[in-house]
């Protein structure tokens, strides 16, 4: 099935406590079709300014992502994050944002991309987001992410589109300060009173939760990686994940969203063993495969 993904294309400055990283690709929306490309082909959509230093064609080369939907606006800069993780490293700590081409009018889908079946509104202003969702027809799911910032900023927005996405993408942080309810579980039950059918919560290490508007729960631990150099993406590419395995069985019921958030699970857990997208030079399918395979066998008991 045709999926498509829209979000923030990015130049980051990431620092860990493993090193630290200038000008680097980055944007939900790349780590979203890297992970994705390896179920399904992809729909990119995205804006970048004129001073864009990155081939993206040559970044995408061998995979499957239709990059048409790219626009390099004239006039304009890019979207730039820096951020840094400490500790645990669960949770980034944003030290600087120019939004730039974010703050501007939503890039347009190309006609040939308006009748995609699946779509991801991956990380960006809530408002561009529901812009980009009104350019299409009729797709069979629409999913979302969002992040403090717009939870902080535009909630207006961002409960507007709750009432038009049928899935939303979060972490736990961002679960309760959107719900303003400190038990996740509770949380999470409040999340689909605002619209979604349902909801995944991200609780990095600690695995993820998914919650239906049918009040079923399933949680899968995180895959136990020991090599964690860099979490910048982690969750955008477990949802290119989880977004790609759907597409690619084109069923959306509990069951296989379940395996979905496993073959997510998977995804992201190789993603953070290098600056970036360093991590997808080596990676295979097979590597996803093995993890989703010993994640199947760590929850049977």
């Amino acid at each position: 099935m045709s999926l498509l993904v829209t979000g923030s294309i990015a130049v980051d400055s990431i620092k860990t406590p493993f090193g630290q990283r200038a000008d680097c690709l980055g944007g939900s929306s790349i780590y979203f079709s890297m992970a994705a490309s390896f179920f399904t082909p992809v729909r990119l959509v995205g804006v970048v300014g004129k001073d864009w230093p990155f081939d993206l064609r040559q970044v995408f080369a061998g995979r499957n992502v239709d990059l048409q939907g790219l626009e390099v606006r004239e006039g304009s800069k890019t979207f730039r994050w820096q951020g840094s993780y400490a500790g645990d490293m669960n949770e980034a700590k944003t030290d600087k944002v120019e939004l730039n081409v974010l703050a501007e009018a939503a890039p347009v889908i190309p006609d040939a991309f308006k009748d995609s079946s699946l779509v991801f509104l991956a990380n960006t202003a809530p408002a561009l987001q529901l812009q980009l969702l009104n350019q299409l027809n009729s797709p069979k799911l629409a999913v979302a992410d969002t992040m403090n910032l717009w939870i902080d900023t535009a909630r207006g927005d961002l409960l507007e589109l709750l009432k038009r996405v049928d899935g939303l993408v979060l972490n736990e942080g961002e679960a309760k300060m959107l719900t303003g309810i400190n038990s996740l579980a509770a949380a999470a039950k409040e999340i689909v009173k605002l619209g979604p059918q349902f909801v995944v919560v991200k609780k990095g290490e600690h695995g993820t939760l998914l919650l239906t508007n049918r009040q079923e729960y399933f949680m899968l631990p995180a895959y136990p990686t020991d090599r964690v150099m860099d979490p910048t993406g982690a969750g955008d590419s477990f949802a290119g994940g989880m977004m790609g395995y759907l597409a690619r069985e084109d069923n959306y019921e509990p069951a296989t969203l379940k395996k979905a958030i496993a073959y997510g699970t998977a995804v992201a857990s190789l993603v953070i063993e290098d600056f970036s997208l360093d991590r997808w030079k080596s990676a295979a399918p097979k590597d996803i495969e093995q993890r989703f395979q010993r994640l199947k066998e760590m929850v049977q008991f």
